[in-house]
């Protein structure tokens, strides 16, 4: 009897585990194997302009030693973080408006009219807003009528996060769109029952209930922004620089691969850190009182 409960239990792990080999394939491929690669790179030497194989700490000294390396990293830490917080608090009434007030239909379209831009280059779109941000551009103009300005918002961080919320925004509002839409209504109607304000019912029902897409949302926002090397260059200016940025720089300073590697993997460790650190949060349940 025993060998016949365990026989089906065993055939069910390899018909899982059959299934689930692409994808264990694909991120040995794609993410383990570069992700080892670009570790052992980071010991690499360079010399006569080529790189030479060795195991030295010389680049990870140089570069953690370094108080612009500290400066990029701050830099690129707090401008995702602020656009984090920016994109979450913008995007939530959208979501909470597209989830609670208007039907089904204008739901659908709502999500495929935020899928549209992306369809666009990345790049394209940046580049647009500089006929909105210019000097004698389109807000300039507006704010001129009214006698203010001009301002100057390219090669600035205001440029860089106007940038960053234009890859980030849809994507979270999508996300917390979907994460509300599948909250129980009959808890909502519960708490208005129990005499809750609507702030209050936001505050104490909906936020805790829809937690978890709310996090991943804000999570990948902080991913896309964080290793965002478009528009910190092209609307931020690129000085000070961000770390994608010091990548760059640090490749085209005689050849630096080995140094670009060590930037790169204090990236992948932040990323994967805040990650997890998230999602962990994110699947926490609430303790029972």
């Amino acid at each position: 009897m025993p060998s016949e409960t365990s026989k089906p239990s065993s055939s069910l792990d390899l018909f899982a585990l059959t299934w689930r080999l692409p994808i264990i394939v694909w991120q040995l491929l794609f993410f383990v194997g570069p992700l080892l690669f670009m570790i052992a790179m980071s010991f690499f030497l360079v010399k006569n302009y080529r790189m030479v194989e060795a195991f030295e700490t010389v680049n990870w000294v140089k570069m953690l030693g370094r108080g612009y390396f500290w400066d990029s990293y701050v830099l690129t830490l707090g401008l995702a973080l602020l656009s984090t917080i920016v994109a979450t608090v913008v995007a939530f009434p959208a979501a909470f408006a597209l989830a609670f007030k208007v039907s089904e239909q204008v739901r659908r379209w709502a999500i495929f009219l935020l899928i549209i831009p992306f369809f666009t280059s990345y790049l394209v779109r940046i580049f647009s807003w500089y006929v909105i941000l210019a000097e004698a551009g389109v807000i300039n103009a507006v704010l001129g009528e009214l006698g203010l300005g001009p301002f100057t918002m390219l090669n600035t961080k205001f440029g860089t996060i106007v940038g960053y919320l234009t890859l980030t925004l849809p994507l979270v509002v999508i996300l917390q769109t979907v994460s509300l839409a599948n909250i129980d209504p009959r808890l909502v109607q519960a708490a208005q029952n129990l005499g809750c304000s609507p702030v209050r019912t936001i505050y104490a029902v909906i936020i805790p209930a829809a937690k978890t897409g709310l996090i991943i949302a804000a999570l990948f926002c902080f991913i896309l922004s964080f290793g965002d090397f478009v528009s910190p260059y092209y609307l931020g200016g690129s000085k000070p620089p961000t770390l994608p940025i010091l990548i760059i720089d640090t490749t085209k300073s005689g050849q630096q691969w080995p140094r670009a590697a060590v930037v790169a993997v204090i990236m992948m460790v932040t990323l994967l850190s805040i990650a997890f650190a998230a999602i962990t949060f994110a699947y926490r349940k609430r303790a029972s009182r």
